[in-house]
């Protein structure tokens, strides 16, 4: 395995963090109804989060700021976009932003499949319950999926 590879994937993930957590800082401004699932969300990936960057630090991986301020500007972006979509009610944006969460959380649940794989070769990536992270991922996906059902239904309604 390329050092140089581990290290843009890794990163690449972390970025992919830092993006979710402000997406959720979003989502709490606008939304109030939905504080308290968010709440305990954002604190769930923020210890997903620091299990990512125990191990890069075990691996001697710098954080990369570029990929963070890529990740951040990303976001911003999307958010931008959010905005013209959707000026009134917000709930298109309530659901996109779910929806982004949602894929985030899939790449945290298959980041975690590929390093417990990738773990049976190089011993320095052991020593994380890959197995217990990844159904910590699927708990969070069920979790939000409920809440972008309900959105899609509110978002999408021709009813509305």
């Amino acid at each position: 395995m390329s050092r140089e590879h581990l290290a843009t994937y890794l990163n690449d993930h972390l970025s992919g963090s830092v993006t979710a957590i402000e997406i959720l800082d979003r989502l709490a401004e606008e939304a109030s109804d939905l504080n308290p699932f968010v709440a305990r969300l954002k604190k769930d990936i923020e210890a997903d989060q620091q299990q990512l960057v125990d191990l890069m630090a075990k691996l001697k991986v710098p954080q990369s700021r570029l990929r963070k301020a890529g990740g951040w500007l990303a976001e911003q972006v999307a958010e931008a976009k959010l905005e013209v979509d959707d000026q009134s009610g917000g709930l298109l944006r309530r659901l996109e932003r779910l929806e982004a969460v949602v894929l985030g959380i899939e790449g945290k649940f298959v980041l975690w499949q590929a390093l417990e794989a990738a773990s049976f070769e190089d011993a320095r990536l052991q020593g994380l319950d890959y197995g217990l992270l990844a159904d910590r991922a699927r708990d969070q996906r069920e979790r939000v999926e409920t809440f972008r059902i309900e959105a899609a239904r509110s978002a999408l309604s021709l009813a509305a």
